[in-house]
């Protein structure tokens, strides 16, 4: 056999072996993170649920990877990923530690938006239905990219998991991250993806989900205006939109949320170094 061939297949063999490292998140098995759990190296894909929600399987140099999106009400201890792989069914262990997430207080002016008076109950539970429906769609996508960009330019102001109240009243936790940027500020595709929905959200304002493969989204919310539609393809990087004031804001910022297995994740997990 050609001895630069050999070279040359080897060469590839490391480089193969080692691009898609890079690619993954950075764990963080705590509520709120993402646990990346070893299922072997076969030759086939084996598939993996966190209770009843599909989780990404990928392939990096040491073989096949289960991303594992942990919800922030996620109690602390050792919880079961269900793996079948091979024609076999088995578990896997997912040790979670517990994460201390600091208060965040603050005002929002428009008090309806905090306190919905009963004629806007409808509108918000038809909207969730959606939102949960997103929330567990999966598509089977081999290849994703998973080095995320930020969306936009601009001062972290909101961190992850912050336990938030709004108007001196408990509210759900923050489930993203905002840049603080002015109105009009492009937004962007963090990644390559498929629109799965726009629309004007009552708490999110004007906004857009994008579907990256295997249980993976991304929102923007409370932009001033959305470039896309449902159904449209976008590339890494794409502008989606302009940054806005819309929904239940104190300000004008993006807010930004990943989505893993249904589970809002800590995005600066996913954000590759610049």
């Amino acid at each position: 056999m050609n001895r630069s061939f050999v070279r040359l297949a080897f060469l590839a063999l490391g480089f193969l072996a080692a691009l898609p490292a890079h690619a993954l998140p950075r764990e963080a098995a705590v509520p709120g993170g993402v646990a990346l759990v070893r299922l072997g190296n076969g030759s086939e894909r084996p598939q993996a649920w966190f209770g009843e929600k599909r989780v990404a399987v990928l392939r990096d140099g040491q073989g096949w990877v289960a991303l594992v999106g942990l919800p922030l009400a996620l109690e602390p201890g050792e919880h079961a990923l269900r793996v079948q792989a091979g024609g076999s069914e088995g578990t896997k262990p997912v040790r979670v530690a517990a994460k201390h997430y600091p208060t965040q207080r603050f005002s929002v002016p428009d008090r309806r938006k905090v306190e919905p008076p009963p004629e806007d109950m409808l509108r918000i539970e038809r909207e969730q239905k959606r939102i949960d429906e997103i929330k567990a769609h999966f598509r089977d996508e081999p290849n994703i990219d998973l080095a995320f960009r930020a969306p936009a330019q601009g001062r972290l102001t909101g961190n992850f998991g912050l336990r938030r109240v709004i108007n001196g009243l408990d509210r759900m936790p923050h489930a993203g991250i905002d840049f603080a940027v002015p109105v009009g500020t492009p937004v962007r595709a963090a990644a390559a993806g498929i629109v799965v929905e726009t629309g004007d959200f009552f708490f999110n304002g004007h906004s857009v989900y994008l579907d990256h493969g295997q249980g993976l989204v991304t929102l923007y919310c409370h932009l001033d205006r959305v470039d896309v539609k449902p159904g449209a393809r976008v590339a890494a990087g794409q502008r989606i939109g302009l940054s806005g004031n819309t929904g239940r804001t104190s300000g004008p910022h993006l807010h930004w949320t990943v989505l893993a297995n249904g589970a809002a994740v800590d995005p600066l997990l996913f954000l590759r170094k610049q």
